[in-house]
């Protein structure tokens, strides 16, 4: 028996629904699954950008760190390590020293002329400065005589335009006084110091290698005065001089 028009009409609306049900779920189904996929991918999106973002302002505080360093290294302070006893007592072999390199001011690039000093070297400083038979090396010594004084050594004793120095931070190992004519150790001079230079001396006057023998030092080439003891150590970190950190230096 064949089954009448309506009934077949009927049949055909009740499959294409079922099919929109169907397709609906799976729809829904389908959105679901993007949605999760969306989120996980933005999840580990927003992570990589926390990264990124953790890591520039680490790396941009380091470099701010290290540019600072430098700048402070180059013009204000720099720290310097003793290795010889050329300055005993004063300064002993493992002291370490920071160097004001402001005080007599700054080096203007590409000349020899300095600007915003302060002051001048004057007698007394202990100074840090390029060895003037090897500029590589730095030397310190205590400035005795600036320029267009006088200086001259006599048995030992410093006169600096005529007048004796007090010094009592000096230091002698031997008791036999050399003649000038044998050598410039205890006896020298009279010697006229140039503009824009310095004669310098160690205090341990006979295990010293100072302008006495070599000269003057170009007031360009001193980096800095040395003012005080951060650190001290006999032979070894592991044995610190307690009582010589955070001394000032006269």
């Amino acid at each position: 028996m064949m089954p009448d028009m309506e009934d077949m009409e009927e049949q055909d609306r009740a499959a294409e629904t079922e099919d929109e049900l169907n397709g609906q779920n799976a729809s829904y189904e389908g959105g679901e699954a993007t949605h999760a996929e969306t989120g996980q991918a933005g999840a580990r999106a927003s992570d990589q950008k926390s990264w990124k973002s953790t890591f520039k302002e680490y790396a941009e505080a380091i470099i701010t760190a290290i540019v600072l360093a430098l700048i402070i290294r180059a013009f204000v302070v720099q720290a310097f390590k003793i290795p010889s006893g050329s300055m005993l007592e004063t300064l002993q072999i493992g002291d370490h020293l920071l160097v004001n390199k402001f005080l007599y001011g700054l080096d203007l690039p590409f000349t020899d002329e300095r600007i915003f000093a302060i002051r001048a070297p004057e007698g007394g400083d202990i100074v840090v400065f390029k060895y003037p038979e090897d500029p590589r090396r730095d030397f310190i010594k205590r400035v005795i005589a600036s320029g267009g004084q006088t200086v001259e050594g006599r048995d030992r004793l410093i006169y600096v335009d005529g007048k004796p120095v007090p010094e009592p931070y000096i230091k002698h190992t031997e008791t036999i006084i050399l003649p000038g004519d044998v050598s410039k150790r205890d006896n020298f001079g009279l010697i006229r110091v140039p503009e824009g230079k310095v004669f310098v001396m160690g205090d341990n006057r006979e295990n010293s290698h100072d302008s006495r023998f070599w000269g003057f030092v170009d007031f360009k080439d001193i980096r800095g005065k040395a003012f005080i003891i951060y650190w001290s150590q006999d032979g070894g970190i592991l044995y610190p001089r307690w009582g010589r950190i955070g001394d000032l230096l006269h």
